[in-house]
């Protein structure tokens, strides 16, 4: 299970991971779009925000529902459900991905698909981070600062936690 906010590389660290065992890799905003023909922004849009969730954990949900082994990239805001949250805990080794403010700013403004950060993502991200870094730290097995590491070194280091038996 990889966890973290948008830009933190959970799409970039799951390819390496799929590549690096064969395992099939998917992400939650492709099983979004895939189930309901809507990105999130659109999904936002149209729905609102509870809408937006509830598309999130039914993908979490299928996500979890591949036979193991599997890399699933949750949606960032999952973590803000508690019945999310345990789903995630408990579908295996959970991966939190995580960089500064700044860092995750850089890297998700400015694509389609990300909701929130028209007028200021540097502080969405900075209000964000706030409030979820708990809660992703309550529910990851490993943590890896992405803001430093290459894709493939956050692989490397999911891998070696999984060969301890983590």
């Amino acid at each position: 299970m990889l966890l973290g906010m948008m830009g933190s590389g959970k799409s970039s660290v799951g390819s390496a991971l799929g590549d690096a065992t064969g395992w099939p890799f998917v992400d939650n905003d492709a099983l979004v779009e895939r189930a309901t023909g809507r990105t999130a922004r659109e999904l936002l849009a149209v729905g609102g925000v509870d809408a937006m969730r509830e598309a999130e954990s039914a993908a979490l949900r299928a996500g979890l529902a591949i036979r193991p082994p599997a890399i699933v990239a949750t949606a960032a805001g999952t973590v803000l459900r508690a019945d999310d949250r345990e789903l995630i805990a408990g579908g295996g080794l959970v991966a939190w991905l995580r960089a500064t403010a700044a860092v995750l700013a850089a890297r998700a403004t400015g694509a389609d698909h990300r909701p929130w950060l028209e007028d200021d993502p540097l502080g969405w991200f900075e209000r964000a981070l706030a409030e979820r870094d708990p809660l992703y730290a309550s529910i990851a097995d490993i943590a890896i600062d992405t803001g430093t590491s290459s894709p493939a070194q956050a692989a490397e280091a999911i891998l070696a936690r999984c060969s301890a038996g983590g």
